[in-house]
């Protein structure tokens, strides 16, 4: 079946589980923009009302919850756009059987209403950071060795083989993309790239910034318009397959903090803390075959994105009256 899907029609109808959070949010936004109708579909448990656009249809609800077969065949959706997650690394390990409830049984539930309802595709956020581990070598592709160091990491890999064993019988294409560590506006403070939000709020509002460890950890940070963008190719050309989504870049946590306190005009040393137990010590991804399938060559500059960021979190303290 998937090999004769046609290309999504002008129009059609979209589901963004988890639309309310930091990525959904501006993957609704882009959606919009080229014309598609929208739904998203979030428990606000994370994300925030003020975060769906204008136009876009919200349904409060949770993606275990039953009631997502008869929205999906409502609605007539043609794409599921699957990013609703427990993203906290650190939650997942304290505690693993919810993080199991959300990422893994949640996933389960989508893959099955996605067969029942007909949809065409489903587009699975999953997380190149947490399912290589440390990189063998100089950056982790696709065919690397699967060793995720955390319960978030396993349960994002058990999702991608349960939408993949699902797939042939439900009868959807499947797309997983794997992220690096996501970064930009409207970035909240939660998972391990949250740490961009965090520091900036607390440099825009006087404090100090705590660098976890000696800083020498190294991540690969990509801008959220970049990843907005393969999903919307994976989309748009309705490609299959398994694509890291990142930079290849690998950027220290030291590194990190200095360009991060230049956008936001800051010359003052962090605070370092003790270093978080099982940490990875590296994460690069390689996105070459992402930007071969996905035509993903450009990619926003690091320092670039960071002043973007940094003016984004200016206006929104500015806008929520917080100097």
């Amino acid at each position: 079946m998937t090999e004769h899907l046609h290309l999504p029609a002008s129009g059609c109808p979209v589901l963004v589980t988890g639309g309310a959070g930091f990525i959904g949010s501006h993957l609704a936004d882009a959606l919009l923009a080229r014309g598609h109708r929208v739904v998203v579909l979030d428990d606000l448990s994370t994300g925030d009302l003020r975060r769906v656009p204008r136009g876009a249809r919200f349904v409060k609800g949770d993606i275990r919850d039953a009631g997502l077969d008869a929205l999906l065949l409502e609605e007539k959706v043609d794409t599921v756009f699957h990013l609703a997650a427990q993203v906290d690394v650190r939650r997942s390990v304290e505690e693993p059987v919810f993080d199991a409830e959300v990422n893994v049984l949640g996933t389960i539930r989508v893959a099955q209403a996605a067969g029942k309802a007909g949809v065409a595709q489903v587009v699975f956020s999953s997380s190149g950071g947490a399912i290589y581990g440390d990189p063998v070598g100089e950056r982790a592709d696709e065919d690397h060795p699967l060793n995720p160091c955390s319960a978030y990491g396993v349960a994002k890999l058990a999702g991608e083989k349960y939408l993949a064993a699902i797939a042939p019988e439900a009868g959807y294409l499947l797309t997983v993309l794997r992220y690096a560590n996501v970064y930009g506006p409207r970035q909240d403070g939660r998972g391990e790239a949250g740490v961009v939000g965090i520091w900036m709020n607390r440099l825009l509002s006087g404090q100090d910034a705590v660098v976890n460890g000696d800083g020498g950890q190294t991540r690969d940070f990509v801008h959220v318009a970049d990843v907005v963008a393969a999903n919307q190719s994976a989309f748009l050309n309705r490609v299959p397959g398994v694509y890291n989504v990142g930079t290849g870049i690998e950027t220290s946590v030291r590194e990190l903090y200095g360009l991060v306190a230049a956008a936001c005009g800051v010359d003052a040393a962090p605070r370092f803390g003790p270093g978080k137990p099982g940490e990875q010590r590296r994460s690069v991804l390689d996105p070459s075959r992402a930007r071969e399938a996905l035509s993903l060559a450009e990619i926003v500059p690091l320092e670039g994105g960071m002043r973007a960021t940094a003016e984004w979190f200016r206006l929104h303290r500015a806008q929520e009256g917080l100097g």
